[in-house]
């Protein structure tokens, strides 16, 4: 049986409900309570602040950080940010300079480390940075490409990976320590990796999980080393297959839960240039809402993690589908949630009885981010972008019942993280905007 994440001593993190995005290394996006939207208002706090908001976690109970970076895909050059926040009025307590990217346009990530500091990585550096957010260490990396996951190991060492399409070469994961010293040459994966990166810890060991090009990997962390281990490597795709690549994926209930089709031509036009993200002109290719460059439907995949057997389900009508976040699965309710951003529509998927079907679908909602789950009320909270306008949404997960939504005076949306306050309350980042939304 998976280990819960929210239920689980986060080693190598600072001890606090959401150190990291999606609340652990395992991607579960489940914390405990619950919101009890369905009898209660929802009142929104939106800030315009033109910047790319990427996640927020919390430190200590009164400590949230905001991250993000620069949405400088021509112009002036971009850098990545932190400030503290006062997490009621989200009053800006503390903000670190500039801190370079190698001009790279890429969200980036940042996560609590046990020591105290808050780690970020954006573009091709890292920074170690204080609770005053003051910097206390600069790394440049050793891979000059945008990195896409930042996670911290049991022991830790904190490890990041470069981003790269088909075509592009092979990724390479970077591990530092804490002082963010390099530890070892960079290993190069087996190919490239468009996804964040997941990590699970059993009594066989540490492991992390990549989608990669056709296959999923599956890393070792050994003390001085990492690994490609070789009893587990399934393939998801084929190469130049008319299906797109996979973001990152979620360790629950002995499985990995993904979903394809996510390298969108927003997504291609940015790494088809070096740095990542930079133009003399911004291309009409920038928006998620374009077409897909392939005819697939969305699937839902489930790979069990111990025989590399696995199934997908499309529970949608359109061709075309595509994303820019991964789904999440909820055991407590044999429920896996997917959704299709380019499409439209969003789905329960029942898990019970070692298959897959439609528990109960919305066509209505189009959601695009990664979203938070309070399994003990049963409810998801997600985005849903309508009428050039972000709105929140909760979702009663065992019908498919919207318990409650609200717009939130966001012009756009992204596959960007929610994360859950501890006074009733989600966090929501997107480019442009960064909202607090309370039910009262």
């Amino acid at each position: 049986m998976t280990a819960q994440d929210r239920s689980s001593i986060l080693e190598g993190y600072y001890k606090s409900h959401w150190p990291v995005e999606c609340g652990g290394n395992r991607r579960q996006k489940a914390t405990e309570g619950s919101l009890n939207a369905r009898e209660k208002k929802a009142v929104v706090q939106s800030i315009r602040n033109e910047r790319w908001n990427v996640m927020t976690i919390y430190r200590d109970n009164n400590e949230i950080f905001l991250g993000g970076t620069m949405p400088s895909f021509t112009g002036p050059e971009p850098f990545g940010w932190l400030q503290k926040i006062e997490p009621e009025s989200l009053e800006i307590l503390g903000e670190t300079p500039k801190l370079p990217c190698g001009d790279h346009v890429w969200c980036g990530a940042i996560a609590a480390h046990q020591n105290g500091n808050i780690i970020k990585v954006n573009g091709n550096y890292m920074h170690s940075i204080s609770k005053e957010c003051e910097v206390i260490k600069e790394s440049k990396l050793p891979i000059d490409q945008a990195h896409n996951g930042l996670l911290i190991l049991s022991d830790g060492t904190i490890v990041t990976k470069d981003l790269r399409l088909e075509g592009q070469g092979c990724s390479t994961i970077t591990r530092l320590d804490q002082n963010l010293d390099v530890l070892h040459e960079p290993m190069q994966l087996p190919e490239g990796s468009m996804g964040r990166i997941a990590s699970d810890k059993t009594e066989d060991g540490e492991f992390i999980f990549i989608p990669g090009i056709e296959k999923i990997w599956k890393i070792k962390a050994l003390p001085n080393d990492l690994e490609v281990t070789s009893d587990w490597s399934p393939n998801y795709r084929k190469s130049n297959d008319d299906q797109g690549l996979s973001w990152d994926g979620c360790i629950s209930d002995g499985s990995l839960w993904l979903m394809n089709n996510g390298d969108i031509d927003s997504l291609r036009a940015i790494y088809s240039t070096h740095p990542n993200g930079r133009f003399k002109t911004a291309p009409k290719e920038l928006s998620w809402r374009r077409p897909a460059p392939w005819s697939c439907k969305q699937r839902l995949y489930r790979f069990d993690l111990m025989s590399e057997q696995f199934e997908y389900i499309e529970p949608f009508e359109h061709y075309g589908g595509g994303i820019i976040a991964p789904p999440v699965n909820i055991p407590e309710c044999n429920i896996c949630v997917c959704w299709d951003s380019i499409n439209g529509g969003i789905a329960g998927i029942d898990t019970s009885n070692n298959s897959l079907k439609i528990s109960w679908k919305i066509d209505s909602l189009r959601p695009t981010m990664q979203p938070v789950v309070f399994p003990e009320s049963k409810e998801l909270v997600i985005n849903s972008f309508e009428n050039n306008d972000d709105h929140l949404v909760v979702i009663d997960l065992s019908s498919g019942e919207i318990l409650s939504k609200v717009a939130l005076n966001s012009p756009l949306a992204n596959g960007m993280f929610l994360t859950p306050g501890l006074k009733n309350d989600i966090f929501y980042c997107s480019t442009r905007t960064f909202a607090r939304v309370s039910w009262k």
